[in-house]
């Protein structure tokens, strides 16, 4: 059976609520603060709930209370107030500090046995559930720790530095082509079709990740056969329609093999996400080989790669409140944005071409 404590200067209260419970419990008493604190210190570890009064010579009750914030018992027992009356400034002050329930007088016997078991039954789940939240985190730290290990005995093989340097050199092949590209463009149509060119090479510790989730062993054949975004080119454009003619532009060389494209423009992401993705494989050009390797190029336009920017910091920010309402207002956004982007190709097509 389990132990509580009943703590009260009136003996028929502790005898009264002795007879109730000590069917299910084995039932101690105190007849003051002083007195509970003594054997809370005793036999804290054993004690399944703890039956408070406010009001006691010596100690009362808030002493009490005090004294096991302080020593972390309050996490440790679920204490119940007993009380005559319903103070809403005295009970909340006393939830605020931890406290569990009330049992108000006159008792009620299966009230106060209900109150009781229900206290001691939800502060166990609440601590199992903190159990198995500790539990989580001790894994994740552990798994974080191994995907440390393995990207640092990964950067560290020389074979691993030859393929990133491969992907560093079809990142420039991109580049060139697209600023090629650029430059025919601006010649043919007295404009740039893009704004800029930003580039990325993934982490060691985001390329054994991405193989974990796809549940392949870490290799050099499976970081080339199963990620295809290790080198990623994001190319930043003004129009919608700048970004389907130069990605056409791109995937009609013919040294240039589309091995995927989506397009998250026609079918937006279910969050409002837009962007045209294409997996290419170019051609790099080493000392002793010609050698295609595969690159992710990402083409928006600059409302659709500021919106992505915020979303990607929310998404990876922790301790965020009304996440459902920043979503929300966040694909509200994307749609504006959407709208907005159609209208300014709509104004340039205008200037362009005033005739039509």
């Amino acid at each position: 059976m389990q132990k509580i404590l009943v703590v009260d200067d009136a003996e028929t209260n502790r005898e009264l609520l002795r007879n109730m419970l000590e069917n299910d419990y084995l039932v101690d008493t105190a007849e003051d603060g002083e007195q509970a604190l003594q054997k809370l210190q005793e036999e804290h570890d054993g004690m399944a709930a703890l039956l408070l009064d406010l009001h006691m010579p010596k100690a009362d009750g808030i002493a009490v209370i005090v004294e096991m914030k302080e020593k972390d018992w309050i996490n440790e027992i679920p204490v119940l107030i007993i009380s005559s009356e319903h103070a809403i400034e005295t009970e909340n002050r006393c939830l605020e500090m931890g406290v569990s329930d009330f049992v108000h007088k006159p008792f009620e016997p299966s009230i106060v046995r209900n109150r009781v078991k229900n206290a001691i039954e939800l502060f166990n789940y609440k601590r199992q559930l903190e159990q198995k939240v500790e539990e989580q985190a001790e894994t994740l730290k552990r798994q974080s720790q191994i995907i440390q290990m393995q990207a640092e005995r990964l950067s560290k093989a020389k074979s691993f530095n030859r393929l990133m340097m491969e992907y560093r050199s079809v990142i420039m092949e991109v580049e060139t082509k697209l600023k090629v590209l650029n430059a025919v463009f601006s010649e043919e149509y007295k404009r740039n079709p893009f704004e800029s060119i930003k580039s990325r090479l993934k982490t060691p510790e985001s390329i054994y990740k991405k193989l974990e989730r796809k549940g392949y062993s870490l290799t050099l054949e499976n970081i080339q056969d199963y990620v295809a975004d290790v080198a990623g080119v994001r190319v930043i454009c003004s129009f919608p329609d700048d970004i389907y003619r130069l990605a056409e532009l791109l995937t009609r060389q013919d040294d240039i093999i589309l091995l995927k494209k989506k397009d998250y423009i026609e079918t937006p992401k279910s969050n409002g996400y837009r962007s045209l993705h294409l997996i290419l494989s170019v051609p790099i050009f080493l000392a002793d080989e010609k050698k295609y390797v595969k690159v992710e190029v990402q083409f928006r336009t600059i409302a659709m790669d500021f919106w992505a920017s915020l979303e990607h910091k929310l998404k990876y920010k922790k301790d965020i409140n009304d996440t459902d309402e920043i979503e929300r207002q966040l694909k509200a956004c994307a749609d504006s944005i959407e709208a907005l982007d159609y209208q300014m190709q709509e104004i340039r097509d205008r200037i362009d071409c005033p005739g039509k």
